[in-house]
């Protein structure tokens, strides 16, 4: 503190920046990605791209989807069915599979039917209940949504721990940012070129504030969804057994295993409770069905309000007795302050209630934010290379810090866009019937992001930048395309069609590669100037940091 207040709060930003940009970037190019992971679903998988824009009315499809599990699972002690919406055409549905008998194998799935933890799901075509056309297996979109708070080849919890610790470093990053850049919205409308380090200053500067609510939202609404983890101790001192906690807090829910009476009883009608459920949220559609000890005496059938009609993470709810039908509760429409606010936040970090505008805002804000992370490590590699700047023009080396740096600016900065590339291209170039094909998809995005990161590493120098850079661009850039060669919906197709959600997919890719192939052209131009002796002004110069 001898430097005074501001300019402790810089050593804190630059520090509390650095130890995990890398992660943050990954984060942030992941939930960037997520805003639109039912877009990027549905262009995985092509089979349904000529599926009906038009759902049909709930209630048809409701009892269509209820008599589908009644063939596969009748006895099963939870079904899940989520209707269809605008972005997603078909009826997903999922069910619990009883428990094997020890020393007995488990039955394959079903063709159609994937399989996750305890869960079998499938796809059904909204106007027949039946399956919907082959589709190839992938985790499309919910890849990125799930990598970039869960990770990958790692317990859940542990995950979550790691981003959480990463997200309240970035938070802190933030914070301590603002108050050291003094003149911080003038800074936003300054950019000088071509001056080294202060360039690469008035970059980070610029859009950290062009975004700066966004990303103050989005890190700390991402430490709200996962409070109960990161601060349990309330919780645990308040309530002895926590699954009452959650019952209360979540109403909705409901247990999280239910008990059958061991009576059969036959299931009640659906159609009815949609009607009376609609009617009741004044014609708000339903939004997903949960049927807890189908054909049991003690049925429940809760039907939540779909999601988007307000900002709340949390809808609305009605319970009924699966045997009767009578409305035995309605839950979430007075959640309380607390519950109501967390709600919101957790919302508003999903982003889900937004138009498809609000959205490419929020998307747009996000690749900001992407480039705020990757400048801030940047900057960082450029002022350690000051520091060594006499010892390189007398052919000296930079320090092992500065060179572990560059190396892993490589591995995150231009690695993880070449890997989200390839899992796009693996999806289309993979065999149809692949066994484990979703995992093949995911195991080689890593696969491609490790011999990146490695090359990186490696040789942390700007050769090795251009050609990720520009592998990178290629491959975004040639999607459209891969999706020409592989389907009938290209460019040509979609946009007159309005399948926007083939044909948008097709076109950001393409702005992805664009921009990566000027950051390459970018690099090759001060390649090609003369060299000066002093490299301290120089792009990644003696190894990429810069």
């Amino acid at each position: 503190m001898k430097e005074g207040f501001r300019q402790s709060m810089s050593w804190l930003h630059t520090y509390s920046g650095l130890l995990v940009g890398w992660v943050l970037f990954m984060v942030f190019a992941a939930g960037t990605a997520s805003y639109f992971k039912d877009e990027i679903t549905f262009w995985m998988k092509p089979e349904l791209h000529q599926s009906s824009l038009q759902a049909p009315p709930q209630v048809g499809t409701a009892e269509r989807a209820v008599a589908a599990l009644q063939e596969r699972a009748p006895r099963s002690q939870r079904w899940f069915i989520t209707l269809p919406t605008e972005r997603e055409p078909g009826v997903r549905a999922s069910w619990m599979r009883p428990p094997v008998a020890k020393g007995q194998k488990e039955a394959p799935p079903e063709p159609g039917v994937l399989r996750r933890a305890r869960f079998d799901n499938t796809v059904l075509d909204p106007a027949t209940g039946k399956p919907m056309a082959a589709s190839r297996e992938t985790r499309g979109g919910e890849f990125f949504y799930r990598l970039h708070f869960d990770l990958h080849y790692m317990p859940a919890i542990w995950a979550r721990w790691i981003i959480g610790f990463c997200a309240m470093f970035m938070l802190v990053a933030i914070v301590s940012g603002i108050v050291t850049h003094k003149r911080i919205f003038l800074d936003f409308f300054t950019f000088r070129p071509k001056k080294g380090q202060r360039s690469w200053l008035d970059a980070h500067n610029a859009v950290a504030v062009l975004a700066l609510p966004y990303h103050l939202m989005i890190t700390y609404t991402g430490l709200i969804t996962l409070m109960a983890m990161y601060m349990p101790w309330a919780p645990q001192a308040t309530y002895k057994d926590q699954q009452a906690f959650i019952a209360e807090v979540f109403p909705a829910s409901g247990p999280r295993d239910p008990k059958p009476s061991g009576i059969a009883a036959p299931l009640v009608a659906i159609g009815p409770l949609v009607e009376q459920a609609t009617a009741r949220w004044n014609g708000a559609p339903i939004g997903r069905i949960t049927v807890n000890n189908a054909n049991d005496a003690a049925a429940t059938i809760t039907l939540s309000r779909r999601e988007a009609q307000d900002m709340s993470s949390s809808q609305p709810a009605m319970v009924f007795d699966g045997a009767t039908g009578k409305l035995l509760s309605e839950v979430g429409e007075d959640r309380g302050a607390a519950v109501a606010t967390r709600s919101v936040l957790y919302g508003l970090h999903l982003g889900r209630f937004g138009d498809p505008l609000l959205r490419a805002l929020f998307f747009l804000s996000g690749l900001a934010g992407c480039v705020m992370v990757a400048t801030g490590l940047l900057l960082w590699g450029v002022k350690e290379r000051n520091k060594y700047s006499k010892a390189l023009a007398h052919g000296g080396r930079v320090g092992w810090a500065s060179r572990l740096v560059d190396g892993l600016n490589v591995a995150a900065i231009a690695g993880l866009p070449l890997a989200m590339a390839a899992f796009f291209w693996a999806n289309r170039l993979l065999p149809f019937g692949l066994a484990e094909r979703a995992q093949a998809e995911i195991d080689l995005f890593f696969a491609v992001w490790a011999v990146a990161a490695l090359a990186g590493l490696a040789w942390p120098r700007r050769s090795m930048w251009r050609v990720q850079l520009g592998l990178g661009a290629v491959a975004f850039a040639a999607i459209p395309l891969l999706n020409a060669a592989t389907t009938a919906t290209h460019l040509g197709v979609s946009i007159p069609a309005g399948l926007w959600r083939v044909a948008g997919f097709d076109l950001v890719c393409l702005a992805l590669g664009l921009a990566l192939a000027a950051c390459c052209w970018w690099l090759a131009r001060k390649d090609s100037r003369k060299r000066r002796p002093d490299p301290s002004g120089q792009f990644a110069q003696a190894g990429a940091g810069q």
